[in-house]
């Protein structure tokens, strides 16, 4: 996923050739001025017609990867862009009527055809707008910068980002950033261990025809889904790469729509929601439309461009395919649900339900533990989520707390715009986590999230979870601790479309190791070992505190996107989000008292009823 998030900082770097025109130019003022003249006329606008070219060399993961660029702008309307890497190659190239998207390493090119009349269109006139925002430090700045003519973008450098320049090297430096000019038309960026060469011309080559692909398959697709992915797939990655204070401190102001509460809890996102799936979808869409807006781009446009890039399928398609198979075994509610969220956020309500089965692809870490394991004998149940902080789903992160007509209230660790569940715990005290394994593809069941929150619905024990999993068609393969706080019960499970197999506490297991009484463990690798050295370690002593610290680093991984704590018995859960710097393990814990939570939905039930009665 690194290397997909640094292809689209090499976008950005070159997809600029924007509308706006730039003040009258007059002498040099300074060789700074004189250097960025080029870039500044062509990427501002000035320059309707030219060639930017250059290479992106980045250390990645220890291994030196260089990225080749070139950008030929023709017109308003038609440019050529191709990357090109060892291991990934993209070829665009745009008409008035077509646009071609091409990755030759795969042997596919995406074609769409037509007029696209569209905020999100890669027409060259006016992009900057397009894929700036106000969510990335770039979309604030970059636009300023690009207006002014070089002679005023200058002093602003040397004033606000404190630019030196070092006549010995001849080159200026800011912070770990450093850059010159070796000729005219060229520059040379270096960001600690990243270097940027770039060099531009006003020569353009003639115009390639764009339905030539000699030897590649074409697929045809609508231009508008082709366009609009690829501009708000980077104009997301943006926002993750330099989010601004918009989402790195983000406006922490509570509101109630009917059936719907949004409240901040010391900083962490908290959604109330009751009445029928109607409703329920409703409040959720009317509440967090900014939220679950992102994580849709994250998930279709961000991820699902990279991951297009990397398999040479058109994710959208894969995942549509995906939802065909699964959609059968999701409840009507749940699709009820999903469709009144849609309504809300203006979406198609389709989408939003072949993007809520995402999840078929999630991998982590958990543990139960109770009895003489634990130093009050509760049963204390950890859940760690590690998935893809790359592509920013902390934004949207939310802890919802549903009470659905008729149904088991729960609460829900999770994402806005996703109604199923991969961490939750419900008022009759049952806790649940899972962990990805392999079989992507096998779809032909129950979505895992669907699973998970159905038992949140309807089970009040530990047999009526493990009944459901039982006789449920299942995908994929995937690991889950179940708990019941109310018998201090848990159990692990192996769960794969033909077989289950149900792990006790204390059982001993050939992929997990030796038995720890009143515990059950899992996870994977060296993040297993630890997991398991830590348990045994405070044996007997563990607590809340002691069940954050086994989910602390390196249990969690990286992209540790958010930790639970369980303590169902007491019906409290404590919450750890990821941000844009820090995992979730290294970030503060949020307790939730999921009973008090459902006391202030019932006197607000209440107060309505009264009301309603009143009229």
């Amino acid at each position: 996923m690194l290397n997909s998030r640094r292809w689209f900082c090499v976008v950005l770097l070159i997809v600029l050739p924007v509308s706006h025109s730039l003040g009258a130019n007059g002498p040099a003022a300074d060789p700074l001025a004189e250097g960025l003249r080029p870039f500044l006329e062509a990427l501002g606008g000035k320059q309707s017609r030219f060639t930017l070219s250059g290479k992106v060399g980045l250390p990645i993961d220890g291994k030196e990867q260089s990225v080749s660029i070139q950008l030929v702008r023709f017109d308003d309307e038609a440019f050529d862009l191709a990357l090109t890497h060892s291991e990934y190659a993209v070829s665009i190239r745009r008409r008035s009527n077509v646009t071609a998207f091409a990755l030759p390493l795969h042997k596919v090119v995406f074609v769409g055809r037509g007029v696209v009349d569209s905020a999100d269109s890669l027409r060259a006139s006016g992009i900057t707008t397009r894929l700036l925002s106000s969510g990335s430090q770039v979309g604030v700045f970059a636009p300023l910068i690009l207006q002014l003519d070089s002679n005023a973008v200058s002093p602003a450098l040397t004033a606000l980002a404190e630019v030196k320049y070092d006549s010995d090297s001849e080159r200026w430096t800011a912070g770990n950033v450093s850059f010159g000019f070796p000729a005219a038309g060229e520059l040379q960026i270096a960001v600690g261990d990243a270097r940027v060469d770039l060099s531009v011309v006003t020569a353009v080559p003639d115009k390639s025809d764009v339905t030539d692909w000699a030897g590649m398959k074409v697929v045809e697709l609508n231009r508008l889904e082709l366009e609009q992915q690829l501009v708000r797939g980077v104009r997301r990655a943006l926002e993750i790469l330099a989010p601004s204070p918009l989402l790195t401190n983000q406006p922490q102001t509570g509101r109630k729509v009917a059936h719907g509460e949004l409240r901040w809890v010391d900083g962490q996102r908290v959604v109330l929601l009751d009445g029928t799936p109607e409703e329920v979808g409703r409040a959720h869409g009317e509440l967090l439309k900014a939220e679950a807006g992102r994580c849709i781009d994250s998930v279709l446009s961000t991820f699902g461009t990279a991951q297009t890039i990397r398999t040479g399928r058109w994710f959208r398609s894969d995942l549509e395919a995906a939802y065909e198979r699964l959609a059968p075994h999701i409840p009507e509610r749940h699709k009820r649900e999903t469709r009144a969220m849609a309504a809300a956020l203006d979406l198609d309500p389709r989408l939003a339900e072949t993007l809520n089965v995402f999840p078929e692809l999630f991998h982590c870490s958990g543990f139960a533990v109770f009895g003489k394991a634990t130093a009050d004998g509760k049963l204390y149940h950890g859940r760690v989520l590690d998935y893809m902080t790359t592509i920013g789903l902390q934004d949207s992160a939310t802890t919802f707390i549903v009470k659905v007509d008729g149904k088991i209230p729960f609460a829900n660790v999770g994402y806005a715009g996703f109604i199923g569940s991969v961490s939750g715990m419900n008022a009759s005290a049952i806790s649940l986590g899972e962990m990805g394994g392999r079989g992507e593809g096998q779809w032909d069941g129950v979505p895992m999230a669907t699973l998970m929150r159905r038992a949140l619905e309807e089970c009040s024990t530990l047999d009526e979870v493990m009944d459901l999993w039982k006789r449920s068609p299942r995908t994929c393969e995937y690991y889950y601790v179940f708990a019941d706080g109310k018998t201090n019960q848990a159990v692990g499970v192996s769960a794969l479309p033909e077989s289950i197999e149900f792990i006790l506490p204390g059982q001993t297991h050939p992929r997990l190791g030796e038995g720890i009484q009143d515990a059950v463990v899992l996870s994977a690798g060296s993040r297993l070992e630890k997991l398991r050295e830590r348990v045994t370690q405070k044996h007997g002593q563990i607590d809340a505190d002691v069940g954050k610290w086994l989910m602390s680093r390196p249990v969690a991984m990286k992209s540790n996107l958010h930790n639970v704590l369980f303590v169902s018995a007491d019906g409290v859960l404590y919450v750890a989000n990821a941000d844009h710097k820090h995992p979730a393990a290294e970030r503060p814990y949020v307790k939730l008292d999921l009973r008090e939570l459902l006391k202030s939905i019932d006197q607000t039930q209440t107060a309505a009823s009264q009301a309603a009665g009143s009229d």
